[in-house]
């Protein structure tokens, strides 16, 4: 049978998902991962670094991304925010205006789409971005004229008309705070407060004349009720030449979620179509969440040189970024609370013959055991590794994945190096294949050094 999935039911599932990030229950992290290369002959992992594969949505994906997992870092409820595409201020484009029946079919039998000739209100161009961080909707384009003149000021009012014709409405505006974290190049905080000058619940703020009509009597007529289910709304109407030549709302009224006017009260007109458009419920910025389309989420995590103490090391790259809800962190055998988890495995040498290089295949001929290095520390001797699990990568000959063990040699294979292990950590921080990943991305590879500060910013669109 036909149904929907609302786009309130979008905004809500946004809004659980936010407020989750402050509850009890759950707690997420940001993890990177994949430091070797992509390559087209590795099983499981078509693609290349300069075109990354897309992931599988399978447990079988979710198993491999924690193999070759390196870090990851708990994520604040203060790190995420919900936000809405970006649509800057520009002189001479031509901005979509709201109407609140984007998609319906009108009395021609047509779509009712928008100047940018969309039919869902949330595709359309009908709110802005200024130069000083103002958010302002469009309630009236001047029929599909050019916007030269950038909204701006009149926070304290209800709608306002610029030179060049356009009717704005101001939404909210975002705080220095906002714009330094949540506020990408084509996402934006959207605020969840409202203003406190918002316009009437079911007020009737515009009128389209979609059909002149034919017939009329010549005249101006005042004080036109406005039917539908709400109250107190009025218009003029003037009729030139038998058909309808403009309408004004002399009282935009309150309360409608339809309305007409009768052909009877304007000189008998027939066939004019006037499309009135109606305020959301509580009016214009009474929410901003809801009118603005507010089903993305923004997660803004910063990577801070060799964060946790080198939890996050800065001699690799890293190619994915996985969203995970609670994790077990090794140690405590409960759900993860630390700020950082270390997601790589590791050994010690009492010797090495030199530096191992990173993402250099490692060996252990006595075991079998196959591994590639993550970094490695020539003042503690401590090599840290992953193993993924692919042939020729993590599992030795026979198909097995083997732990490095012993005393016996590891040797680098671009390298040539060798080193005597005097202990071994195959347990990481991060418990792998614990919780639940919500999100993988595969990315170009980025690079990490010691005097730098990765800026992630993640969105999830419901």
């Amino acid at each position: 049978m036909p149904a929907i999935i609302t786009n309130k039911f979008r905004v809500h599932n946004a809004e659980q998902f936010k407020e989750s990030f402050g509850e009890a229950a759950d707690t997420y992290y940001l993890g990177i991962g994949r430091p070797q290369a992509f390559a087209d002959n590795q099983a499981f992992n078509d693609g290349t670094d300069t075109n990354p594969p897309t992931p599988n949505d399978d447990i079988g994906t979710e198993y491999y991304a924690y193999d070759d997992m390196l870090s990851a870092k708990k994520i604040s409820s203060s790190d995420v925010s919900t936000v809405i595409p970006r649509r800057n201020w520009v002189t001479g484009t031509v901005y979509d205006y709201y109407r609140h029946d984007y998609g319906n079919i009108n009395s021609a039998g047509s779509t009712i789409t928008s100047d940018s000739s969309v039919s869902n209100l949330f595709d359309a161009t009908f709110y802005v971005l200024t130069s000083t961080f103002d958010v302002y909707k469009c309630i009236d384009n001047n029929d599909g004229a050019a916007s030269t003149v950038e909204p701006s000021g009149n926070k304290n009012t209800s709608t306002f008309s610029t030179a060049d014709g356009y009717t704005w409405k101001y939404m909210y505006s975002l705080t220095a705070a906002e714009q330094t974290n949540f506020l990408s190049t084509d996402f934006m905080h959207v605020s969840t407060e409202s203003t406190d000058y918002s316009t009437t619940a079911g007020a009737i703020e515009l009128v389209k004349i979609t059909d002149a009509g034919t017939g009329g009597t010549d005249a101006t007529y005042t004080d036109i009720a406005i039917r539908g289910d709400g109250s107190s709304g009025t218009a003029t109407v003037v009729v030139a030449s038998g058909a309808v030549s403009s309408v004004t709302i002399t009282n935009a009224g309150s309360g409608y979620t339809f309305a007409s006017i009768l052909a009877s009260d304007f000189g008998n007109v027939t066939g004019a179509d006037i499309d009135f458009i109606i305020s959301p419920e509580g009016g214009h910025a009474s929410d901003c969440v809801k009118e603005l389309g507010g089903f993305f989420v923004m997660m803004n995590v910063n990577l801070t040189q060799d964060d946790g103490s080198g939890d996050f090391n800065t001699a690799n790259d890293f190619r994915r970024i996985m969203l995970i809800r609670n994790p077990v962190d090794s140690g405590t055998g409960s759900t993860a609370t630390a700020d950082t988890l270390d997601a790589t495995k590791s050994i010690t040498m009492s010797s090495a013959s030199g530096n191992f290089l990173p993402d250099e295949k490692i060996t252990q001929s006595t075991t079998g055991a196959i591994g590639y290095v993550v970094d490695w520390n020539s003042s503690t001797n401590v090599l840290r590794y992953i193993q993924p699990q692919f042939a020729d990568q993590g599992v030795d000959a026979n198909g097995d994945a083997t732990a490095f063990s012993g005393s016996n040699t590891v040797t680098g294979g671009t390298s040539g190096v060798t080193g005597t292990p005097s202990s071994h950590d195959t347990t990481p921080e991060f418990t792998h294949d614990s919780g639940d990943v919500i999100y993988i991305e595969n990315r170009k590879p980025i690079s990490r050094a010691a005097d730098q500060t990765e800026n992630i910013k993640l969105i999830v669109e419901f």
